[in-house]
């Protein structure tokens, strides 16, 4: 029994953590160890401490003294799993099932008798990914039409939705970030039990979870942090009693919250007590320990705070005659929900405990003097937020279920399928699609959008992982000096010792390396300063990933909002096509209504109307979306995408390559490897991209260096897999701080300086020397002066006259939204180098663009018109 054999606190300790939590003071993780200890009067005391927050939160919720459960079927959908637990009778072999997986009617008929008896939640749980262990699990999905188990859990889900009006809830196990993308347009809500942080339960032979890849903890932490990025309602828990210790309890419980006020997305957390099962390894092992379960509710519920849900499973625990009545015990300790029950289905992971009566459940939840009310899978507080924790294809079936003004379950609603559907991908035009030109003339209507506070998650949480130590310039002049002779001698060889000293030069150094780096340029392409006659197109602004570091998105009801049709898309390349550009390059918010389909639309629209414009559009962040929409892999969504229409892809949505910043420059974007997949599949694919790193916010040198390394050896891996380049060029891009709102709280610094822009100019240079020829200075984001700096200090290329930039100009740059050849030619005069106009991919134009460009300036009419700076 966990505990059995652990130190007790001193009774001093004991008394001081509990006058802590009776005062409600914020209690530390040792604070927590030590409450779950208490036993006897103590633990009656704190079980009144903790009572008392859960009724402040039920009565700030207005819900005082309701405890609620969801009417549930639970459809086993495989009990194949790769793990080996050791406590598990779900999971099983083949030769012990009929068929792999329960078959598409199978589930329709359970679901059916669900929705019959009034339920309104299927709970689909299984193993995880079987068919990574099990052949028979492979050949079965296989055969079926489906790429992996997850698909089908989807095709399940969306079956479930149109035949029967019930809401799925998915417990698929551990899932990635862009599982959680596949997966959230078909489900309100999702879970996994965190069970506990050990890790020697996980390493050690011989404990429950050895043996069992998806049971590491750094994985299940990692997946409940996912799930809060991509704005999933997701149900996490602990299993007590499996041989963890108190300090490990006390550090899942500190876990958990942490993911918790990172994002918001924890909607409760399950504290499930072990019970011993036949024929399993752990079938002598004593069950957890009543008294500790509900100090362990407790002390969650402390740590957690009034606002979260705290869920006892009531099957697993009783009110024997003559016994304890345990039940009381739990509603005591804090919860104010009994979970999923079922009035049809055995709990199939825990078979041995049959579901109490929901009327007997009302009855003792009555005798305690809680009224008992039916909720939805998804809680109450998000179906009232809607996004963007609901996917706007689920919102008409949750809306069907859902009483508006509590978020609670209209008992007697009907149930009925309702079709599940992409939106059409026909874009239509709304909100201020003047933005593109009106940022220049009338500024953006609010310095923030309206959401401010809650879509980026906590930021008060981020402020520990922000290092403001690491951007300080240092010297060493001994080190700069031996870099610039490495450089001499080998431009791409430098170490990453010696490029971090190169970035901190300054003074003689710093013009040193920057001429070091000029004549690097001039015998790699020569002399020619380059430039594209281009048109971003930003078809929609709206967007709930939450960027912190992007001023541009915009929640749908702001004043600034935006979403341009296709029509509107095509009128806007036929314009640039008219002014000599050759090229448009065209991103957008991930709009929750846009299809994955609708990308294919916008290239296709703009290849109707100019056939011969080059389309540079799609971040991987975009792609990525697509293809979880469309439920395609990437190269096939790729490979539809470039039939449509579309020629390279912009390398943006980079950032910094370090999950440890990105997940604090965003909430919810891609992280690094799926960056990484996105382009070295399209490279694969022929599909040449820029490459990007926006810097100086919350990152530091080291990152610089790293970011830089690793575009070069995704060049290199094209050029030796596929035989040609697979990166046009290398655009770093300067953070611009005055709107965007990780500067606006107080987290991010004001942008880099211009030492630290011509140092970094400089050194990707040599380290791309080989690799990457093209190197662009972003003048959107940049003084004139400092261009014309980086132009003599490594670079060879200034963009385009982009015609229409909307997205830095949002966020607070004051270089306006174009420039005219004239403008580009004003800025590369002074350096006394040729301008020269190029294709996107850095090849010839054809003299009849060039004649347009230079007779419209490069620029279209329509835009024309006098910058004032953004207020």
């Amino acid at each position: 029994m966990t505990g059995a054999n652990e130190p007790a606190p001193a009774p001093s300790a004991l008394r001081r953590a509990l006058a802590r939590a009776r005062d409600g003071k914020t209690l530390d993780a040792a604070e927590a160890e030590v409450l779950l200890h208490a036993r006897g009067e103590d633990l009656e005391t704190l079980l009144g401490h903790a009572s008392r927050v859960r009724d402040a939160g039920l009565e700030a919720a207005g819900r005082p003294g309701v405890v609620t459960y969801s009417r549930k079927v639970f459809v086993p959908l495989t009990r194949l799993c790769r793990d080996r637990c050791h406590y598990c009778t779900f999971a099983t072999v083949p030769g012990r099932l009929p068929a792999p997986f329960l078959s598409p009617d199978e589930v329709l008929d359970i679901a059916r008798k669900g929705a019959e008896m009034g339920c309104k939640e299927a709970l689909i749980t299984l193993g995880d990914r079987p068919e990574d262990r099990w052949r028979q699990a492979a050949e079965w999905l296989d055969a079926h039409g489906y790429d992996d188990t997850l698909s089908y859990v989807r095709a399940t889900a969306i079956m479930i939705l149109e035949e029967t009006g019930l809401l799925p809830h998915l417990n698929p196990g551990v899932l990635t970030w862009s599982d959680f993308q596949r997966l959230k347009p078909v489900a309100p809500s999702m879970g996994m039990m965190l069970e506990t942080t050990s890790r020697r339960l996980f390493e050690e032979k011989g404990q429950p979870h050895y043996g069992s890849p998806d049971k590491d903890p750094a994985v299940r932490l990692r997946a409940l942090e996912d799930a809060g990025r991509t704005n999933v309602p997701f149900t996490t828990g602990l299993l007590l009693g499996i041989g963890e210790t108190v300090a490990d309890r006390a550090e899942s419980i500190f876990a958990m919250r942490a993911a918790a006020r990172r994002h918001g997305g924890i909607q409760e957390v399950i504290i499930q007590n072990f019970r011993a099962k036949p024929d399993t390894a752990m079938m002598h092992r004593a069950d957890a320990e009543i008294d500790g379960m509900a100090a362990a509710i407790a002390v969650t519920r402390l740590v957690m705070g009034p606002r979260a849900h705290i869920q006892a499973p009531p099957n697993l625990i009783g009110a024997e005659d003559g016994g304890r009545d345990e039940y009381a015990l739990m509603l005591r300790a804090g919860i104010d929900d009994w979970g999923g029950v079922s009035p049809l289905t055995a709990d199939h992971v825990n078979p041995e405990r049959p579901w109490p009566q929901i009327d007997d459940l009302a009855a003792r939840s009555a005798a305690q003097g809680f009224e008992l009310r039916e909720r939805l899978t998804v809680y109450p507080e998000y179906v009232r937020a809607g996004e963007p924790w609901l996917d706007p294809r689920l919102r008409a079936h949750v809306e069907a279920l859902a009483d508006p003004v509590t978020g609670l379950a209209v008992e007697d609603a009907p149930l009925v399928g309702r079709p599940w559907q992409e939106p059409e991908a026909v874009l239509t035009s709304r909100g201020r699609t003047d933005l593109h030109t009106a940022v220049d003339t009338e500024g953006r209507t609010t310095d923030r959008r309206g959401d401010f506070d809650a879509v980026y998650g906590d930021w008060e949480s981020l402020r520990g992982e922000v290092d403001r130590e690491g951007a300080v310039p240092r010297r060493f002049d001994p080190e700069v000096s031996g870099a610039l002779r490495a450089a001499e001698r080998d431009p791409a060889g430098l170490s990453d010792a010696q490029a971090l000293a190169l970035l901190h030069t300054d003074g003689a150094e710093l013009e040193a390396l920057a001429e070091l780096a000029d004549g690097v340029r001039r015998d790699a392409v020569g002399d020619d300063v380059t430039f594209v006659v281009t048109r971003n197109i930003n078809f929609t602004n709206v967007c709930y990933t939450g960027c912190r570091f992007c001023a541009f998105a915009q929640r749908r009801t702001d004043a600034d909002a935006y979403t341009l049709s296709l029509d509107q898309v095509a009128d806007r390349a036929e314009e640039a096509w008219d002014a000599g550009a050759t090229e448009v390059c065209m991103q957008g918010g991930i709009h929750p209504d846009l299809p994955g389909t609708a990308y294919f639309d916008i290239a296709a629209a703009v290849r109707e109307r100019v056939p011969r414009m080059h389309v540079h559009a799609f971040s991987p962040m975009e792609v990525v979306n697509g293809a979880a929409r469309t439920d395609l892999p990437v190269r096939e969504w790729l490979t539809r995408a470039r039939d449509a229409g579309l020629g390279s892809l912009p390398g943006t949505a980079a950032e910094i390559l370090d999950d440890e910043i990105r997940w604090v420059l965003t909430k919810g974007k891609l992280p690094a490897s799926a960056w990484i997949d996105v382009i070295t599949t399209a490279h694969d694919l022929g599909i040449p991209t820029t490459s990007t790193m926006m810097y100086g916010h919350v990152d530091s040198p080291r990152h610089w260096v790293a970011h830089i390394k690793l575009l070069r050896s995704l060049q290199e891996r094209s050029l030796e897999r596929n035989g040609r380049p697979g990166f046009t060029e290398f655009v770093p891009l300067p953070f611009v701080h005055t709107s965007a709102p990780i500067y606006l709280a107080g987290l991010a610094r004001t942008g880099p300086t211009v030492r630290e822009n011509r140092a970094v100019h400089a050194l990707a240079r040599l380290l791309l020397h080989g690799a990457i020829d093209n190197i662009q200075c972003s003048w959107v984001k940049l003084a004139e002066d400092t261009c014309r700096l980086l132009l003599r200090g490594g670079v060879n290329d200034v963009g385009g006259t982009l015609m229409e930039e909307t997205i830095s100009r949002m966020a607070g740059s004051d270089q306006g939204s174009y420039k005219t050849i004239t403008d580009i030619r004003a800025l590369v005069e002074p350096t006394g180098r040729p301008l020269r106009q190029r294709t996107t991919l850095y090849g010839e134009v054809p003299e009849e663009r060039r004649r347009t460009a230079l007779a419209r300036d490069g620029v279209a009419p329509s835009i024309l018109r006098r910058p004032l700076p953004l207020a």
